[in-house]
């Protein structure tokens, strides 16, 4: 299984079970033994069905990906502040396998479109906490880490196998309104699974994350994304940014939405001097009767040689469904997209158009329309999703559909 966490076997970091829960959850109970911390913990069980549909042209065959994720975890209470947590996950095919998982391996089906769900049995998180300081949670282990909207940062949530980290995080609320996050990163276990080359990723990484929302306006937040690859070092990068995202009440039922965001990348230890880009996001909407409406421009530099990468964000939810643009391309990217949600009948629906061209150049890369429709049921839920890429200099047309049926127990 190769070296883990601090050096460690992952075997060993698989051990280490934890306690606060990923992010956004509560705290977990203290309870005054440790038998009582570990025994009193909760269980829990999510199913996760996914039938996906690709149709890529160029490639022979149509991808019919049909994948259940099965997870399973417990969290402990806390004892002396102390608590643990640990999570497995399986990913199965149901019926045959009809598409190429990407994860390079012998015996891939490289006839087919990728599908990036690769099979098999894994630790998504297994990680110790501690609370014991004032307004502050450690964790050390294996971990979801998310920042901000996870553009640069994420769990890959999208893929039935989650991308995690073995890291040292702590994060701090003590100072009013203000949050500050630190993580130290030593691996990435990528969507790719253990058994494939691209599965780890090697770093020495250090990640800051400021936020403070104690303006009017909206919240800011400062960040410094410290990348030493280890795998592939001249790949090393610095990024440094600010976000500012919010809104107001203009009147009638309506609330106006912004959000700005400019980042700096360069070179980092071992990192090629090429690797010098700007990234900036800007973003404007309203809100109103339930309707939801925004259009935005996100442009990653580019210069011929180098563009702006993001080799740890959530890449699914950026650049159109279909994901044509999971490494951005040597020219850059800008991509201008129209957003537009709702519901009825208590049914999700969300429409986006977006148009694709280079950052350098103007080339223009293509077009696309994705649109969705989610429906919950107290612990279950259905949704289906459409992506369709309509190339012009950039890839191939791409038609994507998926069916994902979910409980949690």
């Amino acid at each position: 299984m190769g070296q883990g966490f601090f050096g460690f076997k992952k075997s060993t970091v698989c051990l280490a079970v934890a306690a606060v829960l990923a992010s956004g959850n509560a705290a977990a109970e203290e309870f005054a033994t440790l038998e009582e911390a570990v025994t009193s913990g909760k269980a829990s069980l999510d199913l996760r069905y996914r039938f996906e549909h690709v149709d890529q042209s160029g490639v022979s065959k149509k991808a019919k990906a049909s994948t259940l994720r099965t997870r399973l975890n417990y969290a402990t209470g806390t004892y002396e502040g102390v608590g643990a947590f640990l999570e497995m996950d399986n990913v199965s095919v149901v019926g045959s396998l009809q598409y190429n998982d990407a994860t390079a391996l012998p015996g891939a089906k490289t006839e087919y479109p990728v599908v990036s769900d690769p099979t098999g049995t894994e630790v998504n998180q297994a990680y110790l906490s501690y609370q014991g300081l004032t307004a502050t949670t450690i964790k050390y282990g294996r971990q979801r880490v998310i920042f901000d909207n996870a553009r640069f940062i994420g769990n890959v949530g999208w893929r039935q196998n989650e991308q995690t980290y073995d890291a040292v995080t702590l994060a701090n609320t003590s100072l009013p309104d203000t949050s500050i996050v630190y993580g130290y990163v030593a691996n990435v276990n990528r969507i790719f699974g253990e058994e494939s080359t691209k599965g780890d990723v090697k770093t020495h990484a250090q990640l800051l994350n400021l936020s403070y929302k104690g303006l009017t306006a909206g919240t800011l937040t400062v960040y410094g994304y410290l990348l030493d690859l280890v795998n592939t070092p001249t790949s090393s990068s610095k990024t440094l940014g600010a976000r500012f995202s919010g809104g107001a009440d203009v009147g009638m039922d309506t609330k106006a939405l912004y959000t700005l965001e400019y980042a700096k990348q360069s070179d980092y230890k071992g990192g090629a001097t090429a690797i010098d880009a700007k990234y900036l996001s800007a973003e404007v909407g309203a809100a109103t009767q339930g309707v939801t409406a925004k259009l935005g421009r996100e442009s990653l530099g580019g210069d011929g040689v180098y563009g702006f990468s993001t080799p740890l964000a959530t890449l699914h939810a950026f650049n159109g469904w279909a994901d044509m643009f999971l490494s951005t391309p040597a020219n850059g990217l800008i991509d201008t997209y129209l957003n537009v949600s709702g519901a009825v009948s208590g049914v999700k629906l969300v429409a986006v158009y977006h148009d694709f061209k280079a950052d350098s150049g103007g080339a223009k890369y293509g077009t696309e329309t994705d649109l969705m429709a989610m429906k919950k049921f107290g612990k279950y839920s259905l949704m289906a999703k459409y992506a369709s890429y309509s190339a012009d200099t950039f890839a191939t047309d791409t038609k994507k559909f998926w069916l994902m049926g979910q409980a949690s127990f």
